[in-house]
């Protein structure tokens, strides 16, 4: 089992940048691959980015890809999602998940652990 922190949210403005930290505690961390997820109020919970165990196979959605990079380091049991070039659409509470199926990454069901999440607010 491993349990997660998010941290970094905050309120920004349009074109800043935030960078939020998912820090795990618990066995293995390197076991799990992690994913970052945000819901914006009133709408679904939408994939973000993954990565994968040993961090060498990035994922992002089409809305980040090329603002957004995720990272991990194991020895830390650290995730970070370095947000740039932000914009009032990515206004949302974000969270970090950790998984070991086969599931695809993007979807919610490949996940086995949530944290609580961090809120990020785009002001225009």
């Amino acid at each position: 089992q491993v349990q997660l922190v998010e941290s970094g949210g905050g309120l920004v403005q349009a074109g800043d940048s935030l960078r939020l930290s998912c820090s795990a505690s618990g066995r293995a961390f390197s076991s799990y691959y992690i994913g970052w997820f945000r819901q914006a109020p009133g709408k679904d919970r939408e994939f973000v980015a993954s990565i994968s165990r040993r961090g060498s196979l990035p994922d992002y959605s089409d809305s980040v890809r090329g603002r957004f990079t995720i990272s991990r380091d194991n020895a830390e049991n650290t995730v970070v999602l370095r947000m740039n070039s932000l914009k009032p659409e990515d206004t949302a509470l974000y969270y970090c998940a950790a998984g070991m199926g086969s599931n695809s990454r993007r979807t919610d069901r490949a996940y086995d652990f949530w944290g609580q999440g961090t809120r990020v607010t785009v002001s225009s």
